[in-house]
């Protein structure tokens, strides 16, 4: 088969399968999910493999004891969390009166200059500032449950979300050797390098950038909370959710709270500066130490392609392209990575034993 054939073909290929999981995409989740958890586990399934243990009482084993924790976070932690973003949601309106009054007092100019000076009418400026806040939560609640809707219930994401990863999980390895039976032998090297660079991507980046996630975010919620934030367990578990972007999650912590900050303790600045010092410190330990020993600088992900990513693939496929998000970067990144490497080694851009390149 001639280069543009094989173009031709995996193009097609390509496409098709685009548009297939486009169309199917509300029933994806669990699949995906069970898809991720399989992937995920399998290195603590192979370890118990080879210590003796049954590939398929390894796999339930697992599975039975990842069930079990995860419904104890839910039952200790969702009722924390449900009570205080309640409380939280009741309390905004007087935490934005509060900084309306704060910035409009002409008694305080330089606070409506920290502001922006744009800010010819605060009130008017914050108010507005809220509506667009609160129209893109509205829109991005619509998008994960538009994309979410597998098998149109909640119910069917926790059945079927760990059966697929059971049925995943036990026959990892023959799946794994049945693709690779069927790739062109004379590419089967390359595809196999390529392959384990984007595994090594994709499990680098998650697993190491989850153990960041879950260290700051306990991290934010403990110390907000000694601080005496109204809501710190809350906005510290959101900064550390979010901080799987690298650097949105400190940031938007930071913003939400400063302000909440500024509107409880103003003007004892001592309580706000150690409010702001928590989040600087967790940005300093992240970027100098929990990055880049967790994480690693062979993953290859830039954050604006990151960011890029998941903002592409949950506006196309919702939630289960925020899942798919950042294993389909890290591939694309490799397999750019690749082309180019291959492309700086060719002809066409060293023009050996071209005819026609440009003389001196």
């Amino acid at each position: 088969m001639t280069l543009s054939r094989q173009v031709l073909f995996w193009g097609i290929a390509f496409v098709v399968t685009v548009l297939a999981l486009w169309l199917v995409r509300d029933i994806l989740l669990p699949f995906v999910a069970g898809i991720a958890l399989a992937y995920f586990l399998d290195p603590l399934a192979t370890r118990l493999e080879k210590l003796g243990i049954n590939r398929l009482l390894a796999s339930i084993f697992i599975l039975a004891v990842f069930v079990l924790l995860f419904l104890l976070l839910v039952i200790t932690i969702v009722p924390v969390i449900s009570t205080q973003l309640g409380a939280f949601v009741d309390r905004l309106p007087a935490y934005v009166t509060r900084l309306r009054s704060l910035i409009a007092d002409p008694s305080r100019p330089w606070l409506a200059r920290v502001v922006g000076e744009g800010f010819a009418d605060p009130e008017a400026a914050i108010g507005e500032l809220v509506k667009q806040g609160a129209g893109w939560v509205a829109a991005f609640l619509r998008s994960l449950w538009s994309g979410g809707q597998a098998l149109i219930s909640l119910f069917s994401l926790l059945v079927v979300t760990p059966v697929v990863a059971f049925y995943l999980l036990y026959d990892w390895h023959r799946m794994t050797t049945a693709v690779d039976s069927w790739v062109p032998l004379p590419y089967r090297q390359t595809v196999r390098e390529l392959a384990r660079e984007m595994n090594n991507a994709i499990a680098g980046f998650v697993r190491g950038q989850t153990g960041v996630c879950l260290i700051l975010g306990s991290f934010y919620a403990f110390a907000l909370t000694v601080v005496g934030l109204n809501f710190g367990f809350l906005i510290g578990l959101i900064a550390g959710l979010i901080t799987f972007v690298p650097y949105v999650g400190s940031l938007t912590g930071l913003v939400l709270a400063g302000g909440v900050a500024v509107a409880q303790f103003y003007p004892d600045w001592t309580s706000i500066l150690m409010v702001l010092g928590i989040f600087f410190f967790g940005q300093f330990v992240e970027g100098n130490f929990l990055a880049p020993k967790l994480v690693g600088e062979s993953v290859g992900l830039h954050p604006v392609w990151l960011i890029f990513s998941l903002f592409a693939f949950g506006y196309l496929f919702g939630f289960v392209g925020l899942l798919l998000a950042i294993p389909l970067a890290a591939s694309i990144g490799v397999l750019a990575r690749f082309a180019l490497r291959q492309y700086l080694a060719s002809a066409f851009y060293t023009g050996a034993g071209g005819s026609g390149g440009a003389r001196r």
